[in-house]
């Protein structure tokens, strides 16, 4: 055997054994996320939509999403994209709180931008005999 026989059988070997460690970590990532699959808990399915599992019919492969209440989407089981963790905003909350908590006369206001009141602001809707006052004094004389 030559060295490109060699060379190409070992490529062969560490592209065959990727192949199996990634199927293996896919495997037990679905694992995972079927054990976490149960009535009540709170999912997002593969196309965006999120809502609470109602029921899941492994036979048919079905399952059953409420997304408002009253509305149940009827599903089927593979759609089903992965569990909603809930997260906490406590540091969300706690600056709330601390902003609340000081005194009026601590809160900075920003006083370095002035309007302008000349120019429109974004999305202001504006005259438009105020964008088109032209007066004789503004075109050139022709003598």
């Amino acid at each position: 055997m030559d060295a490109t026989t060699i060379i190409m059988v070992l490529l062969l070997v560490v592209l065959v054994f990727f192949m199996f460690r990634n199927k293996r970590k896919r495997d037990a990532q679905q694992a995972t996320l079927q054990s976490k699959m149960v009535p009540g808990v709170e999912v997002m399915l593969s196309f965006g939509v999120y809502g609470t599992l109602v029921s899941i019919d492994d036979e048919a492969n079905v399952a059953e999403v409420e997304v408002s209440p009253g509305t149940v989407l009827r599903v089927h089981r593979q759609t089903l994209g992965r569990v909603v963790e809930p997260v906490a905003d406590d540091a969300v909350v706690s600056d709330a709180d601390e902003l609340d908590a000081r005194p009026a006369d601590d809160l900075i206001v920003d006083d370095s931008t002035t309007a302008d009141r000349t120019s429109p602001a974004y999305g202001e809707r504006v005259d438009e005999t105020r964008l088109d006052s032209t007066t004789d004094t503004d075109k050139p004389n022709k003598a």
